[in-house]
């Protein structure tokens, strides 16, 4: 893996490489990663891993024609090889108006901000055996947790370089680690599983393996004995585990690449009201440490906190440059991209702001409904918005969790579930999208 200096020098020669043999207008991106990983299963040592790797990916323009490749051999001529296919599959593909570089008057410039994402170790896999371990050692502890699916400890340090034939170099160096452990609680016939896990950029950040390991284990004994349900209308409460999903159907549906093939069920919501009063959905990209910050996106073009919903108002799509000409608007500082293919838009450090009730009192104010933890399936049409999905969780009856439910569907209409929703003030920041607890006041609830 190289340094970001000599990734980003890298980077800048292919591209040079692809302009003097003839590309119009050419970016490249490189991607190095070093990843290391222990897995345990009933206190004994299944499996250890290492890996590195790197990959070069080369985007070339000739008129409106634009071809991608990418190789994982970086040398001379392996690269020179490379620029030569890139530019014979430009002169057979469509011509496409919208596709090319990012406007380089809007370029970042500068210096990148300083967001602290490489604690620069690189952990001995002892260290990450013995994290796994207290991990699994925790949950097993738990009374009622009858079984392990193991557990596990992995550390990894990245670069992303990207150079334009406009002018653009930059590169960023980041750490990970993450821990996790899985358990199963019950009798055979009555068994249930559950988990829990953790990751941070640095690992004085990562909570401790014992917290994890008990969280997987309450969560599995608390599922055993499932009750069943009377279909009907009634509120849903998404835990903070799964509330993040309809931040993912939201960023779907306001991507300006869905919005210009005209399928977004958010087609015509912009300066519109999508939420509920009250509701602000955050992007933030210079969040110290964060697992989705970044200086500049995956075009080059500078990135800054925005207020993508404010008081329930859809302030902005999600633009890279191609959909942004699409749609004869400006893009956004959001591209996302790897080595194969074209940038895509993709928001930074996603969050609902927290509300202004306790989750305790949302549960209180429930005569009959649902707490949701766990969904299953992918029951979710972008075009009508339409939502059904299944789901495991605790009934709610007169304002007290109860028994586990399980195998269950929930359903409703995503329009009508955003009009509707409500956070809680339980916001934690622990991913790249954050949510706290959503009351959604009326989903249609059956046995799956």
């Amino acid at each position: 893996m190289l340094s970001t200096a000599a990734a980003r020098d890298k980077a800048a020669s292919l591209v040079e490489l692809a302009r003097r043999q003839g590309a119009d207008a050419a970016d490249a991106v490189y991607v190095g990663e070093r990843s290391q990983g222990v897995s345990v299963r009933l206190g004994a040592l299944e499996d250890v891993h290492r890996s590195e790797g790197e990959e070069i990916g080369l985007r070339v323009f000739v008129g409106q024609r634009n071809a991608t490749i990418a190789s994982s051999d970086l040398s001379k001529e392996a690269l020179s090889t490379l620029v030569e296919r890139a530019l014979a599959m430009a002169s057979e593909a469509p011509e496409d108006a919208f596709a090319g570089l990012a406007p380089e008057e809007m370029l970042f410039r500068g210096d990148p901000a300083d967001l602290d994402l490489d604690d620069g170790r690189d952990p001995d896999p002892a260290e990450l055996k013995t994290r796994a371990l207290a991990a699994e050692d925790s949950a097993r502890a738990v009374e009622g947790v009858t079984n392990s699916n193991g557990a596990g400890a992995s550390a990894s340090a990245s670069i992303f370089a990207i150079a334009t034939s406009h002018g653009f170099a930059g590169s960023t160096r980041a750490t990970g680690y993450s821990n996790s452990a899985s358990v199963v609680a019950g009798a055979a016939g009555v068994m249930q599983r559950d988990y829990a896990w953790h990751s941070a950029r640095h690992v004085a950040d990562l909570e401790e393996p014992e917290q994890i390991g008990e969280r997987a284990a309450r969560r599995a004994v608390a599922r055993v004995n499932p009750v069943a349900i009377k279909a009907g209308v009634m509120p849903v409460l998404f835990d903070p585990r799964v509330a993040t999903t309809l931040l993912g159907h939201f960023v779907g549906a306001i991507s300006a690449a869905a919005v210009a093939r005209q399928t977004s069920f958010l087609q015509d919501a912009l300066l519109t009201r999508v939420f509920a009063p009250g509701v602000t959905i955050h992007d933030d990209p210079f969040r110290e440490r964060g697992l989705r910050s970044r200086s500049f996106d995956g075009e080059g073009l500078p990135v800054q906190p925005m207020e993508l919903v404010g008081d329930g108002v859809l302030n902005s799509w999600l633009a890279e440059s191609a959909s942004a000409r699409q749609l004869g608007i400006s893009p956004t500082g959001h591209a996302v991209r790897g080595v194969s293919g074209a940038p895509g838009p993709g928001p930074s450090n996603l969050y609902f702001a927290p509300g202004k009730r306790c989750r305790d009192e949302m549960i209180a104010d429930v005569k009959q409904g649902i707490l949701v933890t766990e969904l299953i399936g992918h029951g979710v049409n972008g075009v009508t918005g339409d939502y059904s999905r299944g789901a495991a969780g605790f009934l709610i009856s007169n304002g007290e969790i109860g028994p586990p439910v399980a195998e269950i569907t929930i359903a409703s209409n995503l329009r009508q579930m955003f009009a509707s929703l409500e956070p809680a003030d339980d916001l934690h920041f622990r991913r790249g999208i954050d949510s706290p607890t959503l009351l959604i006041p009326e989903m249609t609830v059956a046995s799956a």
